[in-house]
């Protein structure tokens, strides 16, 4: 069987070091694969002028699949300033490398899964009847969808003649802003699609049937967003009608469904909700497994191509430090979904089997782990660092 293939994309900040890190794992799992590094984020957006350069969409259209770092994203004017000199005043807008990528290749299902691993000290605790501390098991799969609604970029700062008579034509737009100066006005749009949005929940529903949870929560907010939360409940409704009637459909608002995580996290399987939404809560799903530390996601459409990385950010503060006490865990854990995506799961399992162990034996942990203040001192003060921790997982295998 020929090597595959990957590209890896370090990005910025912590990205480089946790990448590095799980794909040494990877090899020591008996994963061989040729790592071809894509030029990705921040430094090509000042340098460049492009955050997203070409030559690595050409890469991953190439080679299918990709392992990304982490990115650093900043407002519209702070972008601007730091762009190379000879690039400013031409144009240049910074957008999101990643978002880009989602939209450029239409990697529209988002997964990510949020699991309690036994041992983790960061894992959610809450008191029950009679006062006793429980740790309820959190084991939940957010599907996301991923290009549209929110971050669809479709936006206007003092919308254009077109675009602002067409939003006066809309009675609420005209009583509510009409007497708003044009230039004070700004403007996102929210837009979903029928097909996107079937895709997701089919998704969504499959996953559901092949890991036999017993529901799927719709996570939206109908009752207020009408169209489109509204739109997504009633195909929610028809899909799980039609196709998986063994499968409960609940549906929750995504401000009451906040509230609940902490009142009965382990009575929810799999979730799914639009763009913004879909983030919202798969953030506070990691917030009871320990953080974004140990949260993971994929990210791919129906033609191969996918792209795989933690959920945090590049965590500027920490890149430069001498040696990293950044947690790695949940770029692995990336690793191994991108394992199971190219039906690697014999190396995806062992290696999930080795990051429980090593958790659950408690011996090497991370600053987060310990619960101490992110700082230099951490490993002078018994914190693993990065480097230590891919260490045991690895001893583990």
């Amino acid at each position: 069987m020929a090597k595959r293939t990957i590209v890896s994309m370090p990005g910025d900040g912590i990205g480089r070091v946790v990448l590095e890190e799980a794909i040494r794992v990877l090899s020591s799992a008996g994963f061989d694969a040729e790592y071809i590094e894509g030029d990705i984020g921040w430094e090509f957006w000042r340098s460049e002028g492009n955050p997203l350069p070409q030559r690595t969409i050409d890469l991953i259209q190439k080679h299918k699949v990709a392992l990304f770092g982490a990115i650093t994203s900043k407002p519209k004017e702070e972008a601007s300033q730091e762009l190379d000199p000879k690039l400013r005043d031409t144009g240049l807008v910074y957008a999101s490398p990643i978002v880009g990528l989602r939209q450029h290749f239409n990697l529209d299902i988002c997964i990510r899964p949020c699991h309690t691993y036994t041992g983790n000290p960061l894992n959610f605790v809450r008191r029950g009847t009679g006062n006793e501390i429980e740790e309820p098991a959190v084991d939940v799969a957010i599907f996301r969808q991923n290009t549209e609604g929110l971050y669809g970029g479709v936006e206007w700062s003092n919308p254009p003649d077109q675009v602002y008579d067409a939003l006066m034509t809309h009675p609420k737009f005209k009583t509510n802003f009409g007497a708003t100066p044009r230039e004070e006005v700004s403007v996102s749009t929210r837009i979903f699609t029928r097909k996107a949005t079937e895709r997701i929940l089919f998704a969504a529903f499959e996953y559901a049937r092949k890991y036999e949870y017993k529901s799927v929560t719709l996570c939206e907010k109908p009752n207020v967003i009408r169209e489109t939360s509204g739109m997504m409940y009633r195909l929610a409704k028809e899909i799980q009608k039609k196709d998986f009637p063994e499968i409960q459909l609940w549906n929750t608002n995504i401000d009451a469904q906040m509230m609940w995580l902490t009142k009965n996290p382990e009575d929810y399987g799999v979730i799914v909700a639009g763009n913004m939404f879909g983030d919202i809560v798969s953030d506070g799903f990691a917030g009871l497994i320990g953080g974004l530390g140990f949260a993971c996601s994929a990210q791919f459409n129906d033609e191969g191509v996918g792209v795989f990385e933690p959920t945090h950010g590049s965590a500027p503060k920490y890149a430069d430090y001498p040696e990293s006490i950044v947690n790695p865990i949940a770029m692995i854990e990336s690793a191994c979904m991108m394992l199971d995506f190219i039906d690697e799961n014999e190396i995806s399992d062992k290696i999930r089997k080795a990051v429980a162990k090593t958790i659950s034996e408690g011996k090497v942990q991370t600053y987060d782990m310990k619960k101490m203040k992110g700082s230099v001192d951490a490993l002078k003060n018994g914190a693993a660092s990065t480097h230590q921790i891919a260490d045991a997982i690895i001893g583990n295998l």
